[in-house]
C-alpha cells in the first residue's frame, strides 16, 4: 500500500507541476510578487497532494523564534521535501540554490524570476562575493535568505559537513542567523521514489546574533541544527 500511494502522488506531482508549469508562463511577465505566490500556491497544493496521497504531513515549530524583520535562515537539508515546502514555512524567501537548478526548464525559470540566489559551488571566492552581494540586496529588501549549510542533502544520520558558504553570509551581512532542524529525511529520504506517513517536523530554534567569530560561530550552528534535528529524528510524530 505505501508503495502504491508513492507512485500515486509522484504521478499526480508530476503532472500537476507540469500543468501548472505550463499554463503559468505568462507569469513570468509579471512582477517577482507575483511569480512568489504562484510559487506559494503549487507548494501548499503539492503537499496537499502530499497528504492526501501518501498521509504525510507537517508541523511547524518555533515561529517565536524568528527574529523581526529580515534575516538569514540556515535548514537542515534531508529531503527535496525541505525546498518544496519553504515558500509555505517562511512566505517569501530567496533560497540559495545550485547554480544548475536555474537551468532546469520551468523550475529554473520561475525560480530565476522569484528572486533565488544562484550559487556556483566551483566558483571559488567570486561565486562566495556574488552570492553574498545578493543576499545583502535581498536582506535589504525584507526578505529572508534561506540557506543549506550542508549545501546538499544529507541522509539521516550521516556526519554533517557544513560549508564556509554559511559562514561568509553571517560574517558580512550583519544579520541574525537562524538555525533550523528537520527529520523530513524519515519520511521522503535523499533520491528517494519512497514516500512514508507521517508527521514532518521543521524545528525554528533561537538565533545566533551577529558579531561572533567565524569558528565560533560554525560550531554553534552545528550543534544546534544537529542536537535538535537527531532529537526529532529519534521521536518522530505519527498522524
Amino acid at each position: 500500500m505505501t508503495l502504491l500511494r508513492a507512485f500515486l502522488f509522484n504521478l499526480a506531482f508530476a503532472l500537476w507541476t507540469l500543468f501548472l508549469g505550463i499554463v503559468a508562463l505568462p507569469l513570468l511577465l509579471a512582477p517577482r510578487r507575483t511569480v512568489m505566490r504562484f510559487g506559494r500556491f503549487w507548494s501548499a497544493s503539492t503537499l496537499l497532494l502530499l497528504r492526501g496521497c501518501v498521509g504525510l504531513s507537517h508541523e511547524v515549530r518555533g515561529r517565536e523564534n524568528l527574529p523581526p524583520g529580515p534575516a538569514l535562515i540556515a535548514m537542515k537539508h534531508q529531503s527535496a521535501w525541505d525546498t518544496l515546502a519553504l515558500p509555505v514555512i517562511f512566505d517569501d524567501p530567496a533560497v540559495v540554490l545550485k547554480k544548475e537548478l536555474m537551468q532546469v526548464p520551468f523550475y529554473g525559470w520561475y525560480a530565476k524570476k522569484a528572486g533565488m540566489v544562484p550559487i556556483d559551488r566551483g566558483g571559488g571566492a567570486s561565486a562566495l562575493k556574488s552570492m553574498v552581494a545578493r543576499s545583502r540586496a535581498i536582506l535589504e529588501a525584507g526578505r529572508p535568505v534561506v540557506i543549506f549549510p550542508e549545501g546538499t542533502r544529507q541522509a539521516v544520520g550521516a556526519p554533517p559537513d557544513y560549508q564556509p558558504g554559511v559562514a561568509a553570509l553571517y560574517a558580512q551581512l550583519n544579520a541574525p542567523l537562524v538555525p533550523v532542524a528537520v527529520n523530513s529525511g524519515l519520511f521522503w529520504g535523499r533520491r528517494a521514489f519512497m514516500k512514508k506517513p507521517g508527521r514532518i517536523v521543521i524545528e525554528i530554534l533561537p538565533p545566533i546574533m551577529p558579531g561572533l567569530p567565524r569558528k565560533q560561530v560554525m560550531a554553534e550552528l552545528q550543534a544546534r541544527i544537529e542536537t535538535a534535528s537527531n532529537r526529532l529524528a529519534d521521536k518522530p510524530v505519527d498522524i
